[in-house]
């Protein structure tokens, strides 16, 4: 189900209203996977990266969100509550995941996978925030990780190269 993979479509996540939600089924498609919180200083980066799905989603880019509580317990609420907010303050229609942990012995296991192929600055692998986001290409391999500070506007260069290929 979850064992190692080459690639990030060999992972199977559960969408926030928990259904399976295999990574397979966007085989040959752009992903920028981000993990998120209701109640970060980055949480309006929602409807930046929503505006990213709304202009690439046509063209081969999904985006898809990991709420997670590990960084200040800014997102506490349920997966209902966290979908509800997300739909409600910032109209978010791109898929989100039920609530993971990315670091430590419980990490979801894609995210230990991404982790390990894009470490972090100075090659540490945990991630340090909320909003830190991993560009994988239409191959299902890590092109790029980015910081909570790099805003999704700032990574419309990456993805337009990432589409390309």
């Amino acid at each position: 189900m979850n064992s190692p993979s080459a690639t990030a479509f060999g992972f199977e996540a559960t969408a926030i209203d928990g259904t399976p939600s295999p990574l397979s089924a966007q085989r040959g498609r752009a992903l920028l996977i981000v993990n998120t919180a209701s109640a970060c200083g980055f949480t309006p980066q929602f409807a930046g990266l929503e505006d990213l799905w709304k202009t690439y989603s046509e063209r081969g880019l999904t985006v898809i969100g990991f709420p997670c509580n590990q960084f200040g317990s800014q997102d506490p609420g349920s997966n209902s509550e966290i979908g509800s907010f997300c739909q409600k303050n910032y109209g978010v229609t791109f898929p989100m995941m039920s609530k993971v942990d990315v670091n430590g012995a419980a990490a979801h296991p894609l995210w230990k996978w991404l982790t390990a192929e894009a470490p972090g600055l100075l090659g540490t692998k945990a991630v340090k925030w909320n909003f830190t986001k991993f560009l994988v290409g239409r191959d299902g391999q890590v092109i790029k990780r980015y910081a909570p500070t790099d805003t999704p506007a700032a990574l419309k260069a990456d993805i337009e190269a990432a589409l390309a290929t």
